[in-house]
């Protein structure tokens, strides 16, 4: 199972995947039908206007990835942590992406998607786009939304990290373009390693592999000096402009708001890859898969980096309301009473994107939000368990910030009980439950 269609396999094998049979548009129909179903696998038979199916969802909740990598929820950071340290390289050979190959391919004749009403044109939102550095020394696999200005050109947003140092690093060699691939209809793994801020100089598709047991081959593109998963649905073969740019945006983003236009570099397709039936994979900005893809790896980096101040973490939730980005809710075991104020700026160093976090004691779920509240109503006071932050640099998807200079404030909530008080005036108070009342109560399906 490393690849797309092995994991629609496997979820259609136990009633996961839901098939949509009737025909839809890819401007604005599928999109409308993936927002209502957010959180289900999808696979949309019938597209209006194209021959191929599309898959969406498959990364839209947790359950979703932890059986795609084959782990239990407690598993995953420390599992996808392992794999960016240990990356497996990568077999190169032939595959199935490779059973037609194209000169030229225009750009309208591919099921891309066109989601919101103010969207400049369809966008590409769930491809990995391979690109090294003009020695060959160095490789980065990231995903980028890609927006369609004609049949040829694309482009795509690019945030000061490895892909934007390597295109730096090719404009001071005088190098006029960047080779590139870009992969459509990956395996989860995939996707997730591409979404991981690996070290620069790690190539996602290694760290990918070691996620999938070795289980991910890669192979060599037709057309240009770059590499793509041999087993991928499509890969499209592009050029990346060094110094030609067009306005890339508005782009409905995490936050379901749209985000500024820039000027972007532009990505010239001069040849693709794919497989006789292909099936195209969507993603629907600002939906579950969107933020789990974004925020889960953010989430092991909180993991790892508050561990360093407390070996109790029971949990690290960038939570759904707050876009999967912008807010953050760790539990922890606390043992001294500087512990979750320390805490606090761990997590803040670990995702320097966030905006609000919430530090509760281990005996409240992070993951359920009523829980949560709870725990800031009793054990919060403002005047003492308040970290305030201004003037520093937060994610430029915040509306509410200075977008272009990425400035804002940072909030910390200390919502764990004092030391000095008894722990009983903290807990909530229970009622014991004898086994009649545990049998009744199963059988009206409350428990």
């Amino acid at each position: 199972m490393s690849d797309l269609r092995g994991f629609l396999r496997e979820l259609d094998s136990q009633g996961l995947l839901l098939h949509i049979g009737e025909m839809l548009s890819t401007r604005f129909e599928i999109a409308a039908v993936m927002r209502h179903l957010d959180g289900r696998p999808l696979l949309f038979e019938r597209v209006e206007g194209y021959r191929h199916r599309v898959a969406a969802g498959l990364c839209s909740s947790r359950d979703l990835i932890h059986r795609a990598l084959g782990v239990e929820g407690g598993q995953l950071y420390e599992r996808l942590l392992q794999a960016v340290r240990n990356p497996r390289r990568c077999e190169v050979g032939d595959g199935p992406v490779k059973e037609r190959v194209v000169d030229r391919p225009k750009l309208s004749q591919l099921p891309i998607l066109t989601h919101f009403e103010g969207d400049p044109g369809p966008y590409i939102t769930s491809a990995a786009l391979y690109a090294k550095t003009p020695d060959g020394e160095v490789e980065n696999v990231s995903i980028h939304r890609l927006l369609v200005l004609d049949d040829h050109r694309l482009t795509l947003r690019i945030v000061p990290r490895h892909l934007y140092r390597i295109v730096e690093a090719a404009r001071e060699s005088g190098v006029e373009s960047i080779d590139v691939s870009i992969s459509i209809g990956l395996h989860p793994a995939v996707l997730l390693a591409a979404s991981t801020p690996a070290p620069y100089g790690v190539s996602e598709f290694d760290v990918a592999n070691t996620l999938m047991d070795g289980g991910l081959k890669l192979t060599e593109c037709e057309h240009v000096d770059a590499l793509a998963p041999a087993d991928a649905e499509l890969v499209l073969e592009g050029r990346l402009k060094v110094d030609e740019t067009a306005v890339e945006g508005p782009f409905v983003d995490l936050t379901g708001t749209y985000d500024v236009e820039r000027r972007q570099p532009v990505i010239e397709v001069v040849g693709a890859m794919y497989r006789a039936d292909y099936i195209y994979q969507a993603l629907l900005p600002s939906g579950r898969e969107h933020r789990l893809l974004m925020g889960l790896p953010r989430e092991a980096r909180i993991w790892e980096y508050v561990r360093g101040i407390t070996p109790h973490v029971r949990g690290v939730n960038l939570t759904s309301g707050g876009c999967g980005w912008l807010h953050c809710v760790v539990s922890i075991r606390k043992v001294r009473e500087g512990d979750p104020k320390n805490v606090l700026m761990a997590v803040f160093a670990a995702h320097p994107s966030l905006k609000h976090a919430v530090v509760v004691d281990e005996d409240i779920d992070p993951y359920n939000l009523e829980e949560v509240e709870w725990a800031i109503a009793t054990r919060f006071r403002g005047d003492e368990d308040l970290l305030i932050i201004p003037h520093v640099r937060v994610s430029s998807l915040d509306p509410a910030s200075d977008q272009r200079l990425e400035l804002g404030c940072k909030v910390g909530v200390d919502a764990t009980r004092p030391l000095s008080k008894p722990e009983r005036h903290f807990k909530r108070a229970e009622i014991p439950m004898s086994e009649r009342v545990r049998r009744l109560l199963g059988r009206l399906g409350c428990i």
